[in-house]
């Protein structure tokens, strides 16, 4: 038992690995995600389009290289309107009353969430029309 609270001891030393520091830091990142789900009309706008990809790639039977397509551009748009909600937020909080370069900030970041979407909104297409098209051909 010693030598395990030693080996601890070393991990902890040497990685920096605090677990109580760790166990706050998903807490608060699980936090977050709750803030910006109800927070956010638009995260949920997010939520359900990924909701329903996912469900498209499972009816379609979508290749492997798909699912990843997907799903690393789910992420990317999730992250990207959270990073857009932090701005904001972050905003809101610097400069409370309405300044020109406040609402640039904000526009801009709500642009970069805007671009994310239509870029992965075209490659959905790229990935779902075709196939589409195949399981309408198959009922006529």
């Amino acid at each position: 038992m010693e030598s395990n609270e030693k080996v601890r001891k070393v991990v902890k030393k040497e990685l920096g690995i605090d677990k109580k520091r760790l166990v706050h830091s998903f807490k608060y990142a699980f936090s977050g995600i709750k803030q910006a789900y109800f927070g956010e009309q638009n995260l949920r706008i997010h939520i359900f389009m990924a909701i329903l990809v996912i469900i498209c790639g499972f009816l379609f039977h979508i290749s492997y290289l798909e699912w990843l397509s997907c799903l690393i551009l789910i992420a990317l748009v999730l992250m990207a309107e959270m990073f857009n909600t932090a701005i904001e937020y972050v905003v809101d909080l610097a400069s409370p009353e309405i300044h020109p370069l406040a609402k640039a900030a904000k526009d801009v970041a709500s642009a970069g969430v805007l671009m994310m979407a239509i870029i992965s909104a075209i490659l959905g297409l790229i990935i779902f029309v075709p196939k589409l098209i195949e399981f309408i051909g198959g009922l006529l």
